[in-house]
């Protein structure tokens, strides 16, 4: 099986921009394996809870969404000079950075992504905050392109200063600006643990009546705090009732 035999056009027009404000009203198609030839049929996400059966596991992605896109400058302290004769080139290589934290690795260190991530090399400094509230190194480079950061935060704690100077990370086919809102909307209702670099999205249609509905019925439900990293993704298990089968 190729992954090319999953591809499908989807015209940009059709690609909602902005979610729901009723989470659970959102299109929902099931497919029912237990009938010989599989039914198909339209259904709304508030359905699932009927949908479910008694011996199902539902497994909740806990993780909440940081601002953890920012922008800012370089130093251009390590970068290749565009020409000496050239009166932009001082300003060029002092552009604006766009910075994707990623995985948090301890003492300051950061996995990240980077764009433009060629003109970034090891050594480079990055500034964010008019009064360069956050300043970052680059001390690495990752096997997929990302750079590993140490990062200093002047004068206060760094989330406090992530939370006012980063942006949430809207999915790629999300093509407005990030709006105040966005926040928390693109959080899940079961959000807990700081973390993730990227809407958990297929979490988002759940509210807190379609939880109780599914606590109701008896469904055995666990909770797992994703790590994701560019190259992979493993999963840290923080709470778990039940099965150890999880099922869709």
């Amino acid at each position: 099986m190729l992954v090319s035999e999953f591809h499908y056009d989807l015209p940009p027009e059709r690609i909602a921009q902005r979610p729901l404000a009723d989470r659970a009203a959102s299109r929902m198609l099931h497919l029912d394996l237990d009938r010989k030839n599989g039914e198909l049929a339209d259904c709304t996400f508030r359905d699932l809870p009927s949908l479910l059966r008694n011996d199902d596991l539902l497994v909740f992605n806990n993780t909440r969404v940081f601002p953890a896109r920012l922008f800012g400058k370089r130093s251009g302290s390590h970068a290749q000079a565009v020409s000496q004769k050239n009166p932009a080139a001082k300003e060029f290589l002092q552009g604006q950075v766009e910075v994707l934290l990623t995985k948090e690795l301890g003492n300051g260190e950061w996995e990240a992504l980077v764009r433009p991530g060629r003109k970034i090399g090891i050594g480079e400094r990055l500034f964010f905050g008019e009064a360069h509230d956050l300043e970052a190194e680059v001390i690495g480079r990752g096997e997929f392109g990302e750079r590993r950061l140490r990062i200093q935060s002047r004068d206060g704690d760094f989330f406090a200063k992530l939370d006012r100077l980063g942006e949430v990370p809207l999915p790629p086919y999300i093509g407005r600006a990030v709006a105040p809102e966005d926040r928390e909307r693109y959080q899940t209702v079961f959000a807990k643990d700081r973390g993730s670099a990227a809407a958990p999205t297929a979490g988002l249609h759940f509210t807190p009546q379609i939880l109780a509905e599914i606590g109701e019925r008896g469904i055995e439900t666990a909770e797992i705090t994703p790590a994701c990293r560019a190259g992979n993704i493993s999963a840290r298990p923080t709470r778990a009732r039940g099965r150890e089968q999880a099922a869709h």
